[in-house]
């Protein structure tokens, strides 16, 4: 197995476990990555970028990584929140007026970054022309009128989570979510990852394979909450492939990165807001991702979850790690982001070969483990 890189002789338990993941569950291409204290200790891939594995996955290779992109949008929000420019707390509607519709005038902030707003889906349902156009879908999600009483209980924003924060971050500064990110984050700290793809990009883009079998969650009776949202944004199987989908912004879902770039841009946020050489927010702005919103079980993954400010934390069904203020998020098919605050690490597995999950699954799960190890905190 030809693992391209470099791993820390510290950690030749994560470089086995990944080459674990191709010799045992089943990866085509992937890479991982790890800052500690704000420096790399592993930057590895390997495999292919196709399903006939005709093409090597190249150091500078990126791939849709999913609700992993969600990631983003907290940091973003966060900046703007240790900025003064946006206050978690507050309605909604002193940024975003029209959002006041069906009872919504008092809707905080926060229940954005909670999932905890109550607007999980499209009513009524996008097509994917529409869901490529950001004006049809925010003026969707501010005339609806909430599915349970916002605030009461988490429910997976699968979709709408980066319309809705990503529309507040446009009324704040003027910019498209994808062009916040890449002025204020992407570019300062030089991260390689993308929300709208130009382009010239494309030829370095890998293949998603589709995952052997379907979620248990899409198997669902059609009426259940999380039926519904899954059925309320038309995205055919192919949809990644699409310039369409490529070049549209969709910051809960339509990211493009490696591990090494979803680590450079989250850094910051296990090192007290500081990545490479640049500040991009507080000590005191990073540890508001810290402040619990909501646990218990949540209306859509239907599995007991806690949410902080945008991240999750662990729970006893998902361990993220042995430190307590340790914050994380996945995407379908098996993407993943780790960022402890107590250790300042930062770790993300990044792959082209779905598996039927809905946020992150055992390929990351075992480098994570290995990751302590190696540090003797398992």
């Amino acid at each position: 197995m030809d693992i391209h890189g470099y791993c820390d002789d510290k950690f030749g338990q994560v470089r086995e476990e990944f080459e674990n993941n191709f010799t045992e569950r089943g990866d085509v291409g992937a890479s991982f990555a790890l800052t500690i204290d704000g420096e790399y200790v592993i930057d590895i891939w390997a495999g292919h970028t196709d399903a006939d594995r005709s093409q090597d996955w190249q150091e500078d290779t990126i791939v849709n990584v999913y609700s992993t992109t969600k990631t983003m949008t907290f940091i973003s929000a966060l900046m703007l929140a240790d900025r003064g420019e946006l206050d978690l707390d507050a309605p909604v509607v002193n940024y975003w007026p029209e959002f006041g519709q069906k009872g919504k005038g008092d809707l905080p902030v926060k229940f954005f970054l909670s999932h905890s707003a109550g607007l999980p889906g499209f009513d009524p349902a996008l097509t994917t022309d529409e869901l490529y156009d950001w004006d049809t879908a925010t003026n969707n999600l501010a005339s609806q009128e909430p599915w349970w009483e916002p605030g009461s209980a988490s429910g997976y924003h699968a979709i709408t989570q980066g319309f809705l924060i990503g529309e507040l971050i446009r009324r704040i500064s003027g910019k498209s979510f994808g062009t916040f990110f890449r002025d204020e984050i992407a570019d300062v700290v030089g991260a390689d990852f993308h929300i709208g793809v130009d382009p010239k990009e494309f030829s370095r883009i890998a293949d998603l394979v589709p995952a052997p079998d379907e979620s248990p969650l899409m198997q669902m009776d059609p009426e259940t909450i999380t039926s519904r949202v899954f059925a309320s944004a038309e995205l055919p199987d192919d949809v990644t492939r699409t310039e369409g989908w490529r070049r549209a912004e969709i910051p809960a879902a339509n990211g493009h990165g490696n591990a090494r770039s979803v680590v450079r841009a989250q850094t910051a946020m296990a090192n007290n807001g500081k990545a490479f050489g640049k500040q991009l927010l507080s000590e005191q702005g990073c540890r508001r991702a810290l402040e619990e919103q909501i646990s218990g079980p949540d209306k859509v993954l239907i599995m007991p979850m806690r949410f902080g400010m945008g991240y999750g934390f662990s729970t006893d069904m998902i361990n993220m790690g042995p430190n307590p203020n340790t914050i994380w998020w996945g995407g379908a098919g098996g993407s993943t982001i780790i960022i402890d605050t107590d250790a300042h690490l930062c770790f993300s597995y990044v792959m082209n070969q779905m598996k039927a999950a809905i946020v992150g699954d055992e390929r990351g799960g075992s480098l994570g483990r290995a990751v302590y190890q190696g540090l003797g905190l398992s």
